[in-house]
């Protein structure tokens, strides 16, 4: 049947139907009454649950199966012809292999269901960064996430014409076995396979799946970057916008950062921050030889638990309308949503993000799951920049790498030039909180932020960050923070949060050379008196200890490189070899 007017579009359409064998098809245009019957369909099923219209306007609640609440790494294969190339920081199977388990598995899947096609746009459509995809699915819930998260319908099939080339990605709910749960992407086909999952990032095929695995995946082919980075806008009293992305691994408050709000002294003077985007950067070289950064999602797919006015007030004021609720509690009362660190008063009448009556003040478990999350649209945003719908993207002044170290790396340092910044951003460690998992400061590796997304071998990857070095002029600065330092009690000795825009103000001087710093065994750190500190309670000598070196700590973190360098075998660059040795030598 023609769908479309594509007709490669309508070949694979045509492969799918038979394969799944929905009772009927529709073709998702974007059109609102065709959304808003949809989302009637989900409340009449019992899929949404509608919530007070007047406090949250277009809001509405869904709850996965229990199974399902999270992104499964054990269920998702990177399945390229050679095993080589999928790494060691990815599960493999030969394609083939894998396809004849999935297609028993779609076969007859959707029977007695409907069928959506969503063409979809990574990045705005017709952008120089634009790459289109087309999700067929069963569930609603996807159709409607996939409307915020991206830009959908009619126009992108426009922009295919009638043999442009697309992204295939095809989800089926099934029947949510956990046994059965496949999240593949086969990067060399261009093409997404999820199954038996009805949860986010599993099954919004933009997100993860394609805007990173398969995205990283085309961009080294095609000389470019997609990252998991945030992308953010930096204005000063003078009214130049100056930007950076950071890459952080989670819980270690990347959206906190994208939507920063700048201490008061800082306000007063007129500093403003804009967010371009919280979780994916798309990165190209500009005319002007400088690199560009877009965020190719149109929405948030933000965690709700510690979401708060205090701890991110913009995150919180884009969930106010138009937004989908994912396993958070109910509040009987009047129809809202709670999850534990929004207030301190959890409603006693609710429902937890299971449906089960709960009373916030007595109960022993918590009212919403821990992976809780919301679908937001971006332009719902307070500080959303006002060059968020820019086709040719922003200027990338500073790339800023995180982690979470209680006392090896300090607050910030700046790499001595790009090759080493790479090596920087693949050592980027975390060590878990008790929150993450019960064991507290087990170090994990976790290169560029990208371990869980990268599309194929990560040596092939940090060398691909090398080349890229070399195909930019006007090359971004390289940088990398630590907010999490403690004392000997355990306790944060930085403030974080909004004073965190003290230190983005001196990487951004660094990067147009208007300020000093001091070489250390690791890079370049500020001279304390560099960093404004005023309205804040951290005394110089406090800052002083927050920007030491210890050698003997470092010496132990080098021991632990070697030892995670060695999973990469001939793959590893011989330039990050030669960075570790520079390393030693320096601390020695």
């Amino acid at each position: 049947m023609a769908l479309t007017n594509n007709v490669k579009v309508n070949a694979w359409l045509d492969e799918v139907i038979a394969l799944v064998k929905p009772e009927k098809v529709e073709l998702i245009t974007g059109d609102q009454a065709q959304l808003d019957r949809l989302t009637a369909e989900a409340v009449s099923t019992g899929e949404f649950i509608t919530l007070n219209q007047e406090k949250l306007p277009g809001c509405y609640l869904h709850r996965s199966d229990p199974t399902d609440v999270a992104r499964v790494e054990a269920r998702t294969f990177i399945c390229s012809k050679k095993e080589e190339d999928a790494g060691p920081t990815n599960n493999w199977m030969d394609p083939e292999e894998m396809k004849a388990k999935l297609m028993k598995l779609y076969d007859g899947s959707m029977a007695g269901r409907t069928m959506y096609v969503l063409p979809y746009s990574m990045s705005v459509v017709g952008s120089p960064f634009a790459k289109y995809g087309i999700e067929v699915t069963d569930s609603i819930y996807v159709v409607i996430s996939m409307n915020i998260m991206t830009r959908v319908g009619q126009p992108v099939l426009d922009a295919l014409g009638t043999d442009g080339d697309f992204i295939k990605g095809l989800h089926a709910k099934k029947d949510l076995d956990p046994e059965e749960r496949y999240i593949v992407q086969f990067p060399e086909e261009n093409t997404i396979m999820s199954i038996n999952s009805g949860y986010g990032g599993n099954v919004l095929l933009g997100k993860k799946c394609f805007a990173l695995r398969i995205a990283s995946y085309l961009g080294r082919q095609e000389n470019w970057m997609a990252e998991h980075m945030l992308i953010l806008g930096i204005e000063n009293p003078q009214g130049e916008v100056r930007y950076v992305t950071a890459a952080f691994p989670s819980a270690c408050g990347k959206t906190n950062l994208a939507m920063l709000i700048p201490p008061e002294g800082y306000r007063n003077k007129g500093y403003k921050v804009w967010c371009v985007g919280d979780d994916i950067a798309w990165l190209r070289v500009g005319e002007d030889g400088r690199l560009w950064a877009v965020n190719p999602e149109n929405g948030f797919f933000g965690v709700a638990p510690g979401t708060s006015a205090k701890s991110n007030y913009n995150a919180l004021a884009a969930t106010r309308k138009n937004t989908l609720f994912t396993n958070v509690a109910l509040d009987k009362s009047d129809m809202t949503v709670w999850w534990e660190g929004l207030n301190k008063t959890p409603p006693t009448n609710a429902e937890d993000w299971q449906g089960r009556p709960w009373n916030g003040e007595t109960s022993t478990e918590k009212g919403a799951h821990p992976n809780s999350r919301f679908t937001a649209p971006a332009k719902n945003c307070p500080c959303i920049s006002p060059e968020f719908e820019n086709p040719k993207g922003v200027p990338v002044s500073a790339i800023i790498f995180g982690g979470r170290r209680a006392k090896t790396a300090p607050l910030v340092y700046q790499s001595r030039d790009w090759q080493h910044g790479v090596f920087v951003g693949s050592i980027m460690a975390s060590e878990t909180t008790a929150a993450a998992t019960g064991a507290v400061g087990v170090l994990r590796r976790d290169p560029m932020a990208m371990r869980p997304f990268c599309g194929y071998h990560m040596g092939d990857y940090w060398q691909h960050w090398l080349d890229m070095g070399k195909l930019i002029p006007n090359q971004p600065k390289i940088f990398n923070v630590n907010w999490f330092r403690t004392d000997d009690e355990g306790n944060f000795i930085w403030p974080g949060f909004g004073d965190n825009m003290r230190v983005l103000e001196w990487i951004l001087k660094r990067c147009f050379d208007e300020v000093d710093a001091q070489e250390t065994p690791i890079g370049y750190e500020p001279y304390p008196t560099d960093i404004n500190l005023e309205g804040t309670d951290v005394s110089l000598e406090t800052l002083e200890d927050l920007l030491s070196v210890d050698k003997d700590l470092w010496m132990e973190d080098v021991a632990n490189i070697e030892e995670f360098y060695k999973d990469f075998g001939d793959k590893l660059p011989a330039a990050l070899k030669d960075e570790l040795e520079t390393l030693k030598k320096n601390l020695a």
